[in-house]
């Protein structure tokens, strides 16, 4: 049996936190509370935080190179100077429709970058995932309301993302060197009718699917065929997402929030909005700088 303790990495209650993801060009961890418009940054050696205003809501940052990141913001994605936090657009995205941000987002082996989009108040249908690869965006699926659940097996050759508001979980044959489909999406798992909703997720060394369960105080663990194999609890309501860290990838942070609860919710679920440190018993996969050119 795995050692599933869970410790608080972080006290700060986000609204939203987000987007966690490791950066093996720097040894350091980021994630994000996107409603708060924060980022936040721990190196591993440190394990002090910081934290980064931000001018726009942003839900993903990756590394590119040891100057750079790029983040995905509610217009587009941006590049970031590490040093100076400064940000400069890279490519518009959905700018034209103020009414959508981006969501959730993960890294496919190749180095190719897949952003989900959403509308600001969960309209139904109006998000949409698209594929980045060296200076190309390409809409890939439409027609989605809350886009989570991007990940990719460890041979880059299966996509997994899902609508929350369907609470399904689909996967897609993929390039494994563009991270591109290259068949139709099929239904992989579904949560209808469980509690909680499908959420963020990555995927472990042995291609199981870690997913966090809004709602359902848990992250769920998938096998390579859909079943629930493990189920870690969570000591906040609304997990969001999950990322494997450091340098073997041997740790999960874990983001939760408290949007959408009322004052005397907040004060019951004391812990949420925090942010988690666990051990899920397996090694995760080291994801690529995302390829800009």
């Amino acid at each position: 049996m795995a050692d599933e303790t869970i410790t608080i990495l972080d006290r700060r209650r986000l609204e939203l936190g987000e987007g966690p993801s490791y950066d093996a060009l720097t040894d350091t961890v980021h994630w994000i509370d996107i409603l708060g418009r924060t980022l936040y940054e721990m190196p591993m050696e440190t394990r002090r935080i910081a934290a980064h205003p931000l001018p726009r809501m942003a839900s993903e940052i990756h590394g590119v190179d040891e100057h750079r990141q790029i983040m995905a913001m509610d217009d587009g994605l941006y590049l970031r100077d590490r040093a100076s936090g400064a940000l400069e657009l890279h490519l518009p995205l959905e700018a034209d429709d103020p009414q959508t941000r981006s969501n959730d987002g993960n890294v496919h082996p190749s180095g190719a970058l897949w952003i989900g989009t959403m509308g600001r108040r969960a309209e139904t249908g109006a998000g949409a995932i698209y594929h980045y690869r060296k200076g190309r965006i390409t809409k890939l699926f439409g027609n989605i309301s809350i886009p989570n659940g991007i990940c990719f097996s460890p041979d880059g050759a299966t996509g997994y993302f899902c609508d929350t508001a369907t609470n399904h979980l689909l996967r897609v044959a993929v390039d494994p060197l563009t991270g591109l489909p290259t068949g139709e999406p099929n239904p992989f798992h579904d949560q209808t009718g469980q509690s909680g909703h499908h959420d963020g997720a990555c995927t472990a060394s042995d291609g199981t699917i870690f997913i966090a369960s809004w709602g359902g105080r848990a992250v769920l663990v998938l096998s390579p065929e859909g079943e629930v194999v493990r189920r870690i609890d969570v000591p906040a309501s609304q997990p969001t997402c999950p990322a494997f860290i450091g340098r073997r990838a041997d740790r999960m942070i874990l983001t939760t929030a408290w949007e959408h609860m009322t004052p005397d919710e907040i004060s019951l679920d004391e812990q949420a909005g925090m942010t988690f440190l666990l051990n899920p018993g397996v090694l995760g996969v080291g994801l690529p700088h995302v390829e800009i050119a």
